[in-house]
């Protein structure tokens, strides 16, 4: 696969999704009804501006049955920007990148990777890693997070 398109990323999420858990207990934890199948439209996820003038698209937040967290979101971020500075947090991530070039930092390697259209990136709990886009446009991109709790 050269390119990988909103349609696979979805198409990927919503299995994930059909995993789900209780429409209940995922309300109450803050987050969707992950126990049943459905589609999530792109044509009604809104924009949410970020301070390095790019911005992120929620795609869905809620708890699976079998006890973990899940939230996903697109990313656009913008020529020799980072969305933050290296960081640790205890959920485990999967970033889908859809378009542009970027650098993934992890793990203080002194030689990070150059990622593109079409690579996944796996990130474990508690490593520190970071991105920044070393392309000259902008770089789009998914993220689905896994964790044992809910992420406030």
């Amino acid at each position: 696969m050269d390119t990988m398109n909103r349609r696979d990323v979805l198409a990927g999420l919503a299995a994930l999704a059909a995993l789900g858990a209780t429409g209940a207990e995922a309300q109450e934890a803050g987050g969707e009804d992950l126990s049943v199948c459905q589609v999530f439209r792109f044509s009604e996820m809104t924009e949410k501006p970020s301070a390095n003038g790019g911005w992120s698209r929620a795609v869905t937040k809620g708890t699976l049955p079998t006890g973990e967290f899940v939230e996903c979101h697109e990313t656009m971020l913008p020529a020799g920007q980072m969305p933050h500075p290296p960081h640790r947090h205890p959920n485990s991530e999967f970033l889908l990148i859809r378009e542009g070039k970027l650098q993934y930092l992890h793990d203080d390697v002194a030689d990070p990777k150059p990622i593109g259209p079409g690579d996944v990136v796996f990130t474990a709990s508690n490593r520190l890693h970071g991105l920044k886009n070393i392309g000259d446009g902008p770089a789009l991109y998914f993220v689905v997070s896994v964790s044992k709790q809910l992420l406030v």
